[in-house]
């Protein structure tokens, strides 16, 4: 009987030392937060005048420091992907160091507002498979055949995104991020001449073009031949049809090959004459998109998160200096 009774005893300190513990625990939030209500209060000036300076500077440099970012999709001819890839290199080296003579030197006006530069592959793994629309099917499969031999032994994602893989990809994408807005004229248009410069290259793209103009002119004349062959044949049938004589035809006959060779000519002709539009630069830009604002938390969000800055850094030296004037005292103390 005396051992239930000092159970329910020890049972009601338990339950009694509980309920002080979570009562004290409250009361030292509530104190907290009363302490907080009398630094607010002593301090509301200096925290005013932090809180109104962040807004001001925040407001500066959310006018004057604004980010966009801009993509330009090239396509590398002739076997200058290494090539391109090693000049926007020098070129993001350049930015690092900011140097703006450099920059200037090749055509960009204002090179301070230039933060960044990067080049990444457009990753079409169909397109690189298929080797191109005017590729043969031998090639097509070669292709094939590679990125199942190099999936074999890794995963194919990575294959596929791997920094040698992604240099055959046919086209690639330029970032850039700027201060303030993109002008075709002030950054791309230097930008792409300056990769543009390079003798070798242009060497071989005119090369290249004088040939395709030479095939396309024999093309022309044989087409011209086709055309002049089938005008005869009609006016040949027209005037048997008037003199009422029958002509027989059979699929014996090389007609069909000669209009499946005109249309073959012609086919040739068109993608020629696209291959002339896509080969005039080396490195040929095919398309742009400028000034999309940057995403970042601080970009345009300067005038909230600097004011909350300067009031974070004023609480924290002052928790820091009653913190060591607090165990600058205990030192003493103990010292005595």
């Amino acid at each position: 009987m005396s051992q239930n009774t000092n159970n329910l005893d020890n049972q009601e300190i338990d339950l009694s030392m509980i309920s002080k513990k979570i009562t004290g625990f409250f009361d030292r939030i509530a104190f907290s937060i009363f302490k907080g209500i009398l630094f607010l209060k002593r301090n509301l000036i200096i925290l005013g005048v932090l809180v109104v300076t962040g807004v001001g500077i925040g407001l500066y440099l959310d006018k004057t420091n604004k980010s966009y970012d801009s993509e330009i999709i090239v396509k590398p001819n002739f076997g200058s992907t290494d090539y391109l890839y090693s000049k926007i290199d020098l070129l993001e080296s350049k930015i690092k160091e900011r140097d703006t003579l450099f920059l200037k030197a090749i055509g960009i006006e204002n090179p301070k507002g230039l933060n960044l530069i990067e080049i990444d592959p457009v990753i079409d793994i169909y397109s690189f498979v298929n080797n191109g629309y005017d590729k043969s099917i031998a090639q097509n499969s070669q292709n094939f055949e590679l990125v199942k031999l190099l999936a074999e032994d890794g995963d194919i994602n990575k294959i596929i995104k791997d920094k040698v893989t992604s240099k055959n990809y046919s086209s690639h994408k330029i970032y850039l991020r700027t201060k303030g807005f993109v002008q075709d004229e002030k950054i791309i248009v230097p930008l792409l001449n300056y990769l543009n410069q390079n003798e070798y290259f242009e060497t071989i793209r005119k090369t290249y073009v004088k040939n395709i103009e030479i095939k396309m002119l024999k093309n022309e004349e044989t087409i011209g031949q086709i055309n002049a062959l089938l005008n005869e044949f009609s006016n040949i049938t027209n005037s048997n049809q008037k003199s009422d004589k029958l002509v027989y035809y059979n699929e014996n006959t090389q007609l069909n090959d000669i209009i499946h060779t005109k249309e073959a000519l012609l086919a040739e002709l068109a993608n020629q004459r696209i291959e002339l539009k896509t080969t005039d630069k080396f490195i040929k830009k095919t398309s742009s998109i400028i000034n999309i604002k940057n995403e970042n938390v601080t970009n345009g969000n300067l005038k909230f998160l600097l004011p909350i800055f300067l009031v974070f850094v004023f609480v924290f030296i002052n928790l820091f200096s009653k913190f060591y004037k607090k165990q600058l005292l205990k030192s003493k103390q103990l010292a005595n």
